[in-house]
This record gives C-alpha cells, sequence and structure tokens, in this order.
C-alpha cells in the first residue's frame, strides 16, 4: 500500500518540484475529481481510467443479526473504470 504522504514524495521528485508543490497538485486533483463526479459528471484519464457516479436502487436487506429485514434506501455511488492501458499494465508477465 502506498499513503497519500508516499504518493506527494513520488510526485515530487518525478516531477522536480517541492513537496508543497506536489501536495497542493494532488489535492487540487482530488478536489476536482470529486466536485465533478458529485455534479455527476464523468472525469476520464486516457490510460488511467474514468471516475463517475451511479445509482444504487432502494432494495431490502436482512439484520445479518436478527434476520429482521430492513429497506436499504436508494443512493448514489462512485465508479471506477480502468483503463486498457492500466489493465494491461496490473496483467503484464514478470520476466
Amino acid at each position: 500500500m502506498t499513503t497519500k504522504a508516499e504518493l506527494i514524495e513520488s510526485i515530487a521528485k518525478g516531477a522536480d518540484i517541492s513537496k508543497s508543490k506536489a501536495e497542493a497538485a494532488l489535492n487540487t486533483t482530488i478536489e476536482t475529481i470529486k466536485k465533478t463526479v458529485a455534479k455527476g459528471g464523468t472525469v476520464q484519464l486516457i490510460g488511467f481510467g474514468s471516475f463517475s457516479s451511479g445509482k444504487r436502487a432502494a432494495r431490502t436487506g436482512r439484520n445479518p443479526k436478527t434476520g429482521e429485514a430492513i429497506k436499504i434506501p436508494a443512493s448514489k455511488t462512485v465508479k471506477f473504470s480502468a483503463g486498457k492501458a492500466f489493465k494491461d499494465s496490473v496483467n503484464a508477465k514478470k520476466k
């Protein structure tokens, strides 16, 4: 697992910028994705994937302890679809 701090450090080294500028860039990117998806839009990063929103219908569930039926309300959810290049890099055979 990579933490946000490790990601910031990697961005700073890779882009040859300060950690504070890398953190600002990452935070801005994350906030932009969140705002766009919250408004119902899609963020597509070619070669990486797409972030979008979806709808989950209301349904009946069961309380696992009691077995009692409960109503689960409809809700919005976030979807991520990995791009082909990302999938290919994950599935690449190591030599």
